[in-house]
């Protein structure tokens, strides 16, 4: 596999840089007006590029300091769908201001009695005239507090199998009768807005906040995970996004280096397993970015988060003591990861947790059947319809 990118005499780089050269700091309308926030999308809102055209654009972005809007949830897991399945107003009401960062989006799908099992969930959306009105509980809401809007999975009917009866909806999170309770997390008062539950309480959502026909909602729901495990998949360690290995390799470098030899063979080793990661990755971007995403999404995400739980670990043993101390006390150089072994624990929870991802995988990569009863070495649909056993 060829990894090296495009040289520097290539045209397209040129452009790039003439862009950032006219635009050295870019806000976020600019950039999504350009097509660099999303380039594989097609356009007015990217620019069909296609996978070797998309490092370019990464890599001189990074060049020149420049970041692309944060705004995870909306344009990983919600703007694809929208893309794909929304219709031309609500293209055009959300997805500008959604890609510009101006406004946060959330993705309201996990419930108390739904979390690994999504379809059994209970919030209802009932027709009601020109709305829905909407009543239930979502948990694990990431961005809640902040959020403008969010993507809701709500059951509009119940005499039907629990995958069907699913609709997708935009939901107002500032629509009376919306509650948004954050829930405290280790790393803190100025990260309790990451995890949020929320409840909704004869909420009116219009009808044309729809997407897609009435019932029809669960393709759109896989969908959406789909692409959540793409963008919690990339380079940095907090899916996607924070330090990566090299970060930490170079941090150690800058201190003066390790004595120790196991932590010396242990950062050794997660930085091989980092290259490891990173080629894959490469790999997968055609398949995974230009195309809908399939089970390789799960299956990077499932070899990423145990990668930054292990380096996470590691630059907390390297730190010892040191990494007890408050904030206040502490090389800011290392504080980011500190904050980040707090908060490791959740990335083999969220967006998939690592269980749920190796059925995914060894169901539709390896082609395991689905569900087998040990004690009769039958798989369940075999079970229920006589037939042989396996």
């Amino acid at each position: 596999m060829d990894v090296d990118l495009p040289p520097e005499n290539d045209p397209r780089r040129a452009e790039v840089r003439r862009w950032l050269e006219e635009h050295p700091s870019p806000s976020g309308r600019e950039m999504a007006e350009a097509g660099y926030v999303v380039p594989h999308w097609p356009q007015p809102w990217g620019m069909d590029a296609e996978p070797e055209l998309q490092l370019i654009i990464d890599d001189e972005l990074r060049r020149a300091g420049v970041r692309r809007p944060i705004n995870p949830i909306g344009i990983g897991h919600c703007g694809p769908v929208i893309l794909l399945h929304g219709n031309e107003e609500q293209k055009r009401q959300y997805l500008p201001p959604m890609l510009a960062g101006e406004d946060i989006w959330c993705q309201l799908f996990s419930e108390p009695g739904a979390g690994s099992d999504l379809a059994n969930l209970s919030t209802r959306a009932m027709r009601d005239g020109d709305v829905y009105v909407v009543n239930g509980q979502k948990i694990w809401t990431s961005l809640a507090e902040i959020a403008k809007y969010g993507i809701l999975i709500a059951r509009t009917k119940t005499d039907v199998a629990k995958h069907r009866g699913i609709s997708y909806f935009i939901i107002d999170m500032h629509a009376e009768g919306v509650e948004v309770r954050p829930i405290k997390n280790m790393q803190g008062g100025e990260r309790g807005d990451l995890f949020c539950e929320v409840f909704f309480t004869d909420v009116r959502v219009p009808a044309e906040n729809l997407i897609g026909e009435e019932n029809l909602g669960w393709g759109m729901a896989k969908l959406t995970l789909a692409n959540e495990r793409v963008s919690l998949s990339k380079g940095g360690l907090i899916w996607g996004n924070g330090p990566t290995v090299s970060d930490l390799v170079d941090l150690v470098k800058k201190k003066g280096g390790i004595d120790h030899p196991v932590f010396r063979q242990r950062l050794i080793d997660a930085y091989v397993e980092g290259e490891i990661l990173r080629y894959h990755h490469l790999r997968q971007i055609s398949a995974a970015v230009n195309k809908k995403p399939g089970p390789d999404a799960s299956l990077r995400k499932a070899l990423s988060d145990p990668h930054g739980q292990r380096v996470f670990g590691l630059a907390k043993d390297i730190l010892g003591a040191r990494g007890m101390l408050a904030k206040e006390s502490m090389d800011p150089e290392w504080e980011e990861w500190v904050t980040g072994f707090l908060f490791s624990p959740a990335l083999t929870v969220g967006g998939g947790t690592s269980q749920v991802l190796r059925n995914i995988i060894a169901e539709r990569i390896l082609g395991l059947p689905h569900d087998i009863d040990v004690e009769q070495g039958k798989t369940w649909s075999e079970t229920k319809g006589g037939a042989a056993v396996v």
